[in-house]
């Protein structure tokens, strides 16, 4: 079947620029029937008398057939339900941009007066939007699929699998809505609930930011920066679906925040296929376009703003000034950057465009110049050519970062990408792959020494228990806290009582209603245990970043409000930045962290605690040029009083 807008576009008669025709009108045709007239009851009980008159081997004349069902003339056909009326049965795969494709959907379906359900069986139609990275997550599409014909449910199937793949045989009959044709979903549902397959794949511009839109969360609102990306990977399906680059203009994204800021959302994701690739289609980048964003933020920290994904390649040469949004205390400490693997090789043959350097360099700056930064990354396992010596690359890799977030998959062949054309890794292989750098990963201890600090979190949603309420502290790291929901959307210091694996556990001190940067940091300072030694491992470590390697923890992870000292920690964070970097072309992989402890400068009520070498060298430089400038005076004013 054709695309609509390909019909469309063929068609002698055409639509006005910016004029949308209605669906009926732009490539499906109503299979409409007439409804039974007084005459057409005639015949069919003239038909029915003649029946009485035929053996079962008689065989009726075509014409008769269609009338050998008995019709009083006082029957009505049933009516079919109002439309608008429907129940419809929305289900997500994927990413966060995927959910935020289902939230708009679904924001226009319920304007339009559509019930949303989560039961399958009550509903009049099934939604299902699909993801295609993964073959586990298209299996699970297509195990829905054929539930829902078994079941007789009008299908309409969106997101990436059909985009990318739109002639498989398991989206034979149903109908379809691209990724950018979303804005259409109402009219797309409509025709399907009429019994009519309907296909929108044709790309066109991007679908407006401010269409309806439900949230799955009250409390998190996803914005979509740009789709597809500018890269090429090898294993990659979702650029089949994504498409290139297209990025939102700066003011559409600005416009949306502000809304959905005085809507009342508490934390806002910014979601890409690449952040990082932001704006290079539009002569635009990703800074500019967060520090925009960062000025329209509320000024009492009620919202939160949280950076999506990015790979190397387009963030590398905006690391200071991202590093300088990240410091800011109303965005997440926190960044996504996969990684892949730790071989070159292997990222050779992913075409991934980076090097393994590159990402040190890219998590060590962060590391650096963030306070409190945590980063994720993701790997895959058993490529295509990965060998013995590069999956130990890998392994290497994850051991010296100990990041706290690392999502391990196996590789799976997607159709159609150069990558399923490779020779494989055998299975059994992958699979023990996997399972080694898992249990690497597992064993780490991200959160040890946080027991006893109190840190700051935004609550946002409930735990899967149904006891425990999910904030995040500004590293983004999730805090459990035992609370009433009324605490839900509000932000709170709490003192963090254990840690687990993934998550800690806290207990409410105080509710803050507006923040107050300094009086919380005071507070920090002043619950915390002054002993604060460094332990041998940098994850559980409570002293500065430099003094353990880089590693900081999330004492240091707020900035405070005082403007000028804001200032000062970043242009101190430029020059030891360049220090370090010039130290470390000296150093070797195993060794990346300082050659001796330095020691952290902190401002508590105006008073000086302790002073690092930069800062006594910079005073000591002071001194000695005032002690100079002060000879000087002293020794011309001596000259010419001595003249007199």
């Amino acid at each position: 079947m054709e695309d609509i807008e390909d019909l469309l576009a063929g068609s002698g008669d055409g639509a006005p620029p910016g004029f949308r025709l209605p669906v009926n009108s732009v490539g499906v045709k109503p299979r409409k029937k007439k409804p039974p007239t007084q005459q057409d009851y005639s015949k069919l009980s003239k038909v029915d008398d003649q029946l009485t008159h035929f053996s079962p081997q008689t065989k009726l004349p075509k014409t008769k057939i269609a009338f050998a069902i008995k019709i009083p003339p006082t029957h009505s056909p049933t009516s079919p339900k109002v439309p608008g009326t429907e129940i419809i049965y929305i289900k997500t795969f994927g990413c966060s941009h995927n959910q935020s494709d289902s939230e708009y959907m679904t924001g226009q379906l319920s304007a339009f007066g559509y019930a949303i359900t989560e039961n399958p069986e009550e509903a009049d139609l099934w939604l299902i939007n699909t993801c295609t990275v993964k073959s586990p997550s298209q299996s699970a599409m297509d195990t829905l699929i054929t539930k829902g014909k078994n079941a007789r449910k009008p299908l309409v199937i969106a997101g990436c699998v059909p985009q990318g793949s739109r002639d498989l045989k398991q989206l034979e009959g149903v109908s379809i809505v691209g990724v950018q044709q979303i804005d259409r979903v109402v009219e797309v549902v409509e025709e399907t609930l009429k019994g009519h397959e309907v296909r929108l794949l044709h790309r066109k511009k991007l679908p407006a930011l401010d269409l309806p839109k439900v949230r799955k969360n009250k409390f998190v609102e996803i914005v979509p920066i740009n789709v597809g990306c500018l890269g090429a990977c090898t294993y990659c399906k979702t650029k089949h679906a994504r498409g290139h680059l297209g990025s939102y203009t700066i003011e559409s994204i600005v416009n949306r925040v502000r809304t959905v800021a005085a809507d009342g959302v508490k934390e806002i994701w910014l979601s890409s296929e690449d952040t990082g690739a932001y704006g290079r289609d539009i002569g635009v980048n990703l800074p500019k376009l967060l520090n925009a964003i960062v000025a329209e933020l509320p000024p009492d920290g009620s919202t939160m703003l949280r950076i999506g994904m990015t790979n190397p390649p387009y963030i590398l040469e905006h690391l200071i000034e991202i590093a300088e949004v990240l410091r800011h205390p109303y965005v997440y400490s926190f960044l996504h950057v996969p990684v892949q693997s730790g071989s070159d090789a292997v990222l050779t043959a992913m075409n991934r465009e980076y090097t393994v350097s590159e990402f040190r360099t890219v998590v060590d700056t962060l590391t650096e110049l963030v306070p409190g930064m945590q980063i994720a990354t993701d790997i895959i396992c058993g490529f295509p050519g990965e060998t013995d010596e590069d999956f130990a690359q890998t392994v290497s890799l994850i051991k010296e970062y100990k990041l706290p977030q690392v999502h391990i998959s196996q590789f799976y062949p997607r159709p159609g990408t150069p990558a399923a054309r490779m020779k494989k890794v055998p299975s059994n292989v992958v699979k023990n792959r996997s399972r080694e750098l898992t249990s690497v990963f597992e064993a780490f201890t991200p959160y040890n020494g946080m027991e006893g600090k109190v840190e700051r979190i935004w609550i946002t949603d409930i735990a899967t228990d149904g006891i425990h309420l999910v904030g995040h502290t500004k590293g983004y790291i999730q805090v459990l806290v035992v609370a009433t929901e009324d605490m839900l959307g509000a932000s709170a210091l709490v003192k963090i009582t254990s840690v687990g694996r993934w998550s800690v556990f806290g207990e409410v001190i105080e509710t803050l209603t507006r923040i107050d940067e300094k009086a919380a940091s005071n507070r920090r300072i002043s619950s915390q245990d002054k002993r604060s030694p460094c332990s041998a491992e940098p994850q559980s470590c409570a002293c500065g970043p430099e003094s353990c390697g880089g590693k900081a923890t999330s004492e240091e992870s707020r900035v405070s409000g005082n403007e000028r000292l804001l200032e000062d920690l970043k242009s101190r964070n430029r020059i030891g930045w360049l220090l370090r970097r010039k130290n470390r072309a000296q150093k070797t992989v195993e060794n990346n962290t300082f050659s001796e402890s330095k020691k952290k400068l902190e401002w508590d009520g105006g008073s000086f605690n302790e002073w690092d070498a930069l800062d006594i060298a910079l005073v000591g430089g002071m001194f000695i040029s005032l002690l100079i400038i002060l000879a000087l005076l002293m020794y011309f004013g001596f000259h010419t009083f001595s003249s007199l």
